[in-house]
């Protein structure tokens, strides 16, 4: 039992960093009664989180091979602890927002950590087991959270979504802290604080920007200011990156045009299969009435389950096929998907919705663990950790992003009916076809600028060579070669 110790403290985290995603996407409408919350304050329960969780990940992981990923580990457990017991007792939005951001932060040191403590504690045989099951949770969280948010919702209440975290917290502490030696980078990075200051800076500012336009207006003044200084954080970031000895991100990768295609691919993968989740989930339980439950079977579950069943039915022959075509069809599949749920009117019911989502959830599983092993396949060794770190952060951002866009076009509909019920079926349309062409888009680019062979070519880095600020969750082609399934599929998503 002692040898699995560490894995089994790993996989509680990771199924907490996923399953806090889908579980509160369920509640959003309970958690807007109690409040009385609006739409924009909606979109920061969820961005809140995935926000913290894609600025602050490079940075966690830079200081995690510096002082230690086990510590890094722990304490990351600690806040994510404390931030949901913060968010179980809320007394307002704001301060749920608030400790949301916090939760967020908890989750990037977890996050940043995981697959560091695999590489480093597993070899041979055992490690690929552990990825195996890894990525399995990975998985399961994904499919248990809408169903498990729905049912905490329904009988106890939302606040139990946030408390149910705490018993999580405190049996991964004690396999922790019973079973993971500490791990350090032969030599340790300086933390980025520029860099990390100027990109949290520039996410937080464009995505705060593009949901104060959909509740005030394009014209808006506090909106238009946001947009500009987030463009100026922006330039600072580059500006940062470029000047810095330990940048948190080598922006010279960028310059290999696959790899920039399949990191834009990740960021437009989060927004177009899970940023218009929400606002089905708004739909579901607004406009037609449907508890809890029931919303996270019609709205979330026949996604999850399908991209399940992907990664785990067809995960290694995926990993024989170039990503080129795993990953550009598989977005097409995500814009079919979108399509297919366009058929909304005021007459419509949840069902209509689920022929779509499977589709989508086809995608997402072809998409994802392919999406890994190729990004690290597109840079040397020696930056596999690094390139990991930037694939996870981007799919986080996202996923932040696209629910700022999309609840953009969403209120945009809304306001011209009038509340009608017409008018949100029209809003969701909306949504969710704009959502379809962001897929087909990234489809497209990938299927033109990405022409390498099969990921499975792609030799797994060393525990060594993947020390630099994160051996992502997906860093190791073996890990999803091992049936691991959709890696962090839902993780800002669904990463939150």
């Amino acid at each position: 039992m002692r040898k699995w110790s560490p894995l089994i403290a790993v996989c509680l985290g990771t199924f907490l960093l996923l399953v806090d995603v889908t579980i509160v996407v369920v509640a959003l409408p309970s958690i807007a009664g109690k409040f009385g919350a609006d739409y924009a304050d909606l979109q920061w329960v969820l961005d809140g989180y995935a926000l913290a969780l894609a600025a602050l990940l490079l940075g966690a992981g830079s200081l995690a091979d510096r002082y230690g990923r086990r510590r890094t580990y722990l304490i990351g457990i600690g806040v994510f602890a404390v931030s949901s017991l913060l968010c179980a007792v809320a007394p307002n939005e704001q301060a749920l927002i608030a400790a949301r951001v916090l939760q967020g932060a908890g989750g990037a040191a977890m996050f940043a950590t995981t697959a560091a403590l695999l590489n480093v504690t597993y070899h041979g045989r055992d490690r690929g087991v552990a990825f195996g099951i890894w990525g399995a949770v990975n998985g399961a969280a994904a499919a248990a959270g809408p169903l498990a948010g729905g049912l905490l919702t329904e009988h106890l209440g939302w606040r139990w979504v946030f408390l149910v975290n705490l018993p999580v917290c405190l049996v991964a502490v004690w396999f922790t802290v019973r079973g993971v030696t500490e791990s350090r980078a032969p030599r340790g990075g300086r933390f980025d604080l520029p860099g990390t200051i100027t990109f949290t800076v520039a996410a937080g500012a464009v995505t705060y920007g593009l949901i104060r336009a959909g509740d005030a207006g394009w014209s808006d003044g506090i909106a238009l200011t946001a947009f500009a200084a987030g463009v100026v954080a922006l330039i600072l970031f580059v500006v940062a990156e470029l000047r810095s000895d330990h940048p948190m991100l080598d922006l010279g990768l960028f310059r290999r045009p696959a790899f920039a295609v399949l990191i834009v691919a990740a960021f437009l993968t989060q927004a177009a299969a899970f940023g218009y989740l929400p606002f089905s989930t708004v739909w579901l339980q607004q406009v037609l009435g449907y508890g809890p439950v029931d919303a996270g079977l019609y709205g979330a579950l026949p996604m999850a389950g399908a991209s399940l069943v992907v990664g785990a039915a067809a995960g290694r022959f995926l990993q024989r096929v170039a990503p080129r075509w795993t990953v550009g069809l598989g977005l097409l599949l995500i814009a079919a998907g979108d399509l297919l749920q366009t058929r909304l009117d005021a007459g419509s019911t949840g069902g209509v919705l689920i022929p779509g989502l499977i589709v989508v959830g086809l995608g997402v599983g072809c998409v994802l663990p392919s999406l890994s092993s190729a990004v690290l396949g597109e840079v040397p060794r020696e930056r596999s950790g690094m390139a990991g770190g930037a694939l996870n952060t981007f799919r986080q951002l996202g996923f932040a992003l696209g629910v700022a866009v999309f609840g953009t076009v969403f209120a945009d509909r809304i306001a011209d009916a009038h509340g009608r019920p017409a008018g949100f079926a029209a809003g969701l349309d909306a949504t969710l076809l704009v959502a379809a062409v962001v897929a087909a888009v990234a489809g497209l680019l990938v299927l033109v600028f990405v022409r390498h062979q099969a990921a499975s070519s792609h030799a797994a880095p060393s525990p060594a060579a993947a020390s630099p600020s994160l051996a992502s969750a997906t860093s190791a082609p073996s890990a999803s070669s091992a049936g691991g399934g959709p890696a962090s599929g839902w993780s800002g998503g669904t990463a939150g």
